[in-house]
Order: C-alpha cells, then structure tokens, then sequence
C-alpha cells in the first residue's frame, strides 16, 4: 500500500465509466503509470477524455451517450465529462479527486492518474503523484506559467519524479504562435532547471481538437519533437517488481503436523526451493526447503504477487513482521529513518513527537529527532523547521526503539513506503529517503562509537580550496571512466587540492578481492566503494569513483550511503565506439562467450536517469574536465577561482 494513498480515497473513479482497459494488464506488457498535473481550468480532465477516445480505450456508446446527457442538460459538450463523474464537479466545473483509468498504446500499458488542479485540493494532486512513474505537466498556452503550475512542479520534485513531459495546451486558440510556445518553454524550462528537473519533452496541443495528441495539427509544421502519445512511448518504464530485488514480508507462522511454514506475499522479486533467504532485521538465514501453496501443487518457483509458504532447512527464530531477501541484496536493518512526510494531523509534529511507524507488515515505535524543509504546498513558503504542519511535507528523522527492516524509496518503493501513527491514528506517509543500521545518538559504554577527526572541515577547506566529494562515474566498459577520472584528479592535485582516484579493477585486486560478478557480488562491490569513498570525502577530500555501476537501483544505494557528497557523473560514449576502444580486450571476449555477465553485451547496464552532470567522451578530454571543474564549482563543492579560500 502507498502510505500516501491513505490521505484520501476517491469517493469515485474512473470505474464507473465501465472501460474495457480497466481490465488487469496482461503480465508480458509494460505498464507506466503517469499523472496529469496542472493549473484549474487548463484541460487536464479534457485532454485525459481526448486520449481515452484517441487510443480506443472507451466502450461503444460511450461517447455518444455523454454527448446525448449534455445535450439534454443544455450543455455543449466536453472532453473532460468523461472523468468528471461526481454532480458536484459537474456543477462547479472542477476536478476534486484523484481517478485513475488504464489505456494503450501499441508498445504498452498506461495507469493515467487525473489529479486535481484547485489550489483546495493539492492534497489529493500528492495523493495521485506519489503513485506515479512520470507526469505531464499541462499549462495553458494562453496564459502560461501560473502560480499553480509551479507548485505541482515542485510537487513532482519532492516526490522524486524524474520524467516530465510539458504540455502546452490551447495552442489552437493562439494559432500555433510559435514565440507564444517559445516563451512557455523557456519560462517553464527556467523554473524546472532550479531544482533540477528536465522536461523530456515540451509539446504544443490542443487537447480540444486532438492536435498532437496522436495526430500532428496544421499551422505548427515549426514543431517537429512527438505527440504526447509518442513522448509517453519514449519514456522509460520502471523495473518490473519481478526485477527488483526480493522482498517477502511475513505475515503469519504456522505449525502444520511437522512442518512449520511461513506465509506472506512477494512483494518483489522471486524465490525457489534451494534459495538462501536471510530474514531482517534479525539476520536469521536458512534455505528453502519447499514452497507451500493453496490449493493445488505445491510450485518450486514463485514470483512477486504470489501469496506462498515456505518451510526451511533449518529451525530459526521468524516472526511477523521479518523480511525475507536474498544475500547481500537484503535491505536495512534500520534504527534510523530519515523520511519524506506528507503530514495529515491536526497536531503539528515537531522534535520529541512519540510516533509508531508501520512499514509493510511489521511496526515500531519511536521518537522524532528533528524536522527539516517544512514547506506548505499552497504556496511553497518554508514555514521553519521546528515544526510540520497539516497538509505539509518535509524530512523528518525518526530514532526507532527496534529495528525495521527498510530500504530508501529511490532501491526498491516496496519497502521504501511508511505510514505514520500517533495515539494510534493515521497522522501521516511518506517514502523514505534514507535508512541507517544504527540510531546516531551515543551508544551505551562498551559498544562501537565513531570518533570524530581533529581537524575542522574549516580547515580542510582553507588547505585544499575545496570541500568533500563522491563524483561517483558510471558508464559502459570503455566509455572513457578511467581516463576522465585520473585527469581530473592530476588538475585538481594541481591546483593544492585533496583528490583520490578509486578505480574499480584496482579495488578488485585487493579490498574487494574476493567478489564475482554475479550480481550480489556486483552489489556488495559498489557498497564497499561508496563506504570507503564517503568516508573520504568526510574527510575532505574529492573522492573520484569510476565504476561502472550498471544498475539504478546499486548506484541509488550508493547515493544514499554518500547523501549530499554523492555527486552521479554518467561518462556516455556509444556502444560501438566503446567497443572500438576496448582497451583490455574485453568486449572481443565477451562476444567470443568468453566472458559471462559481461555489461554492455551479455548483461544490461541501465543508464542513469537525472545523473547531475553528463559527459560525451567522443568530445576532448579537455573539454570533459573543463565542463567537470564548472559543475563542480557549481555545485560549491569547489570554491571560485576569486573566492580568498577557493581555486
């Protein structure tokens, strides 16, 4: 369950338009759930109906009979009262709730989630996007960028929304001015970019008519990028649950005649008799010794949605509540939550707040620390950090009294998802965005406790002109990681600073020695790498990884080890270039089947989607450094070359 979808259910969706696309989707297709954000009265409802109709997703009948209901009310007809099924939208003309409708195209399937615009109901607008994969972004040509369409921007910011595509709707009642749509782009385009947010596609449309919904409109032969339908197939779709690394949170223990199974659902990734399953937060591991299922057969194999029993091999404690997973892939055993919290209570929360958070199937109690970025999302005003106020959203830390088991939200959102109880009532959700094996606070005599280093980040700062970094390069093999990292680190050294090179090969021949490449062993690498290099740059120094890093979910966990230090760098060059360089040989023998699991030909490597910065190779490397000092100093990590304590 999203945590979020607690704030408030639809008293009615788009069921009741009875589609045939409200059917489950088949496994083998992709589904992409998107939601549609906007200012009132900018087409949001019009232009969800036009790709209703446009992709055959409503019955016969349908249309005819909403035009015949119009034309008995003495109405002219519209798009959006497809969706705007409750009388009281129909009387005041806006959007209330959240609904929710599939549709598809040729290359997959679409959960399309209409959320509403009114400023009253921001609430139920986090409500839709906290489900999403990607939005739309619908702004009204004739009157641009509104105080509304920047809050849900910076909606779809908070909750970690990566893809957009910006509508700009009504271009037919502006003839298709193409310096009316310039300037919305690069007005909507200015704001997006100040928290780091990039519109995939900004698409001129006229929802009404259908212009470049699925067909191209007259008067705009000037606009050559897609239709929405197109830009929506462009879109990345996230992984699979089936993908993502196991998680199978207990429900229930039961003792049948000798054996004893443990039930719940899969709520990610696979399990088969044989797997070794480590549960959390205990730590507990014990292989499969078969698979339980009623009724019918008992299966060897079971994958995410399945509801399953397993028996074990050996006698451990497990409880409800424990998560299983795989290896190394498992996720924290965490005493420290830092989350983003959308809060509902009447009551503010504030540092000291006694609360009882439910995560999955298991719960525990435990005490705010402190709240941070409190902002109201009427009007995106900080309203202070002592204090989360109702229908604010900020990050709040929690110290659990018994460990969780957790992941961040960005590694695996099935268990990256909390709800929040206090005096036993729902008061708020959220995702997390961090979670830590250890409450932070002095441990007790005797136990392990972090020392601090003698030198002041001040001074660090003075001697190396800079402050501390994890540029963290990801690339395919050959892309040129390697090459970029040890000329930055000879330009920085250079200049008086503290940079250090940490090459993947070389960690293999000794830290990390004893890994494969299997995919855990792949994992365990990657954690390893960002440990040493965040306590690195702790320490002030520029900690410069090249790494190939070939999955999303690996790199989010390295981000979330390094927080603010991190620093994603994607070192891009074409596979076939990469292959023409190959420089240790590899690609040659992994296309001989020489070599297994080797990325970019037997093993995919998923390419960042927001990296903070992006680097073609197949330019000089001078000009790769020089575009990595600028970021850099951008980022404040290096000070400007004027600045009294910078290079």
């Amino acid at each position: 369950m999203n945590a979020l979808s607690a704030a408030k259910a639809p008293a009615q969706t788009a069921a009741s338009l009875e589609t045939p696309a409200a059917s489950p989707t088949p496994a083998e297709r992709e589904l992409l759930r998107i939601v549609i954000v906007g200012h009132v009265d900018h087409g949001k409802s019009t232009l969800v109906g036009r790709i209703l109709h446009e992709t055959g997703a409503l019955p016969d009948g349908k249309l005819e009979m909403i035009k015949a209901v119009s034309a008995r009310r003495g109405m002219p007809f519209e798009w959006s009262f497809l969706l705007d099924a409750l009388q009281t939208e129909r009387d005041q003309g806006i959007t209330v709730d959240t609904t929710q409708i599939r549709f598809a195209t040729p290359k997959r399937d679409y959960l399309l989630i209409d959320a509403p615009g009114h400023v009253e109901f921001l609430r139920n607008m986090i409500t839709g996007a906290a489900q999403a994969d990607a939005a739309v972004l619908l702004i009204d040509a004739a009157e641009g960028v509104r105080e509304q369409t920047r809050r849900h921007a910076f909606l779809l910011h908070l909750l970690g929304l990566k893809q957009v595509i910006v509508a700009v709707n009504k271009m037919d009642r502006v003839g298709y001015d193409r310096a009316v749509f310039a300037k919305i782009e690069a007005d909507v385009a200015a704001y997006l970019d100040g928290f780091g947010l990039h519109p995939a596609f900004v698409v001129p449309l006229s929802a009404r008519e259908g212009g470049f919904v699925k067909e191209r409109a007259a008067g705009a032969e000037w606009y050559a990028g897609p239709t929405i339908l197109e830009g929506l197939d462009q879109l990345s779709a996230p992984l699979g649950l089936g993908d993502l690394p196991l998680r199978f949170p207990v429900q229930a223990v039961y003792k049948f005649d000798e054996r004893r199974i443990i039930a719940g659902r899969i709520e990610s990734g696979h399990l088969a008799v044989g797997d070794e399953l480590t549960f959390e937060p205990s730590g507990a591991t014990a292989r499969i010794r078969s698979l339980e299922a009623w009724p019918g057969p008992a299966p060897t194999t079971a994958t995410a949605g399945q509801s399953i029993g397993v028996t074990l091999d050996k006698d451990i404690f497990v409880a409800r509540g424990d998560v299983a997973a795989h290896g190394n892939l498992r996720p924290r055993a965490a005493r420290r939550l830092t989350a983003r919290v959308f809060w509902l209570a009447d009551a503010p929360l504030k540092a000291g707040t006694a609360v009882t958070v439910r995560l999955a199937t298991n719960s525990a109690t435990g005490i705010v620390r402190s709240v941070a970025s409190a902002v109201d999302p009427a009007n995106l005003t900080t309203e202070g950090v002592a204090a989360l106020g109702r229908n604010h959203v900020g990050e709040v830390d929690i110290a659990l009294h018994r460990p969780l088991a957790a992941d961040a939200y960005a590694i695996n959102p099935i268990l990256g998802r909390i709800v929040i109880e206090v005096d036993r009532k729902i008061a708020g959700g959220g995702i997390v965005l961090s979670a830590a094996s250890e409450d932070k606070s002095p441990a007790p005599k005797g136990e392990v406790v972090a020392v601090d280093s003698a030198v002041r980040p001040a001074d660090r700062l003075a001697r190396y002109r800079h402050g501390g970094a994890v540029l963290w390069l990801t690339g395919l093999p050959a892309a040129g990681k390697s090459t970029v990292a040890r000329a930055l680190e000879k330009r920085l050294f250079d200049l008086g600073g503290a940079p250090l090179f940490l090459d993947g090969d070389t960690l293999r021949t000794g830290l990390n020695g004893d890994l494969g490449f299997l995919p855990e062993d792949r994992s365990e690498n990657i954690r390893r790498v960002a440990e040493v290099a965040t306590f690195l740059a702790r320490n002030g120094q520029v900690a410069i990884v090249a790494l190939v890093s070939p999955t999303r979910a690996d790199r989010a966990r390295a981000r979330e080890i390094a927080g603010a230090f991190f620093h994603e760098v994607h070192v891009r060059a074409p596979l076939d270039v990469c292959e023409a360089r190959d420089p240790k040989g590899h690609y040659a023998r992994a296309r001989k089947g020489e070599m297994a699991n080797f990325t970019g030909i037997s093993a995919p490597y998923e390419e960042p989607e927001q990296p903070e910065l992006v680097l073609d190779t197949t330019a000089d490397l001078p000009l790769c450094i020089h575009a990595l000092e600028d970021y850099l100093t951008g980022a404040g990590v290096l000070a400007p070359p004027d600045a009294d304590a910078g290079i």
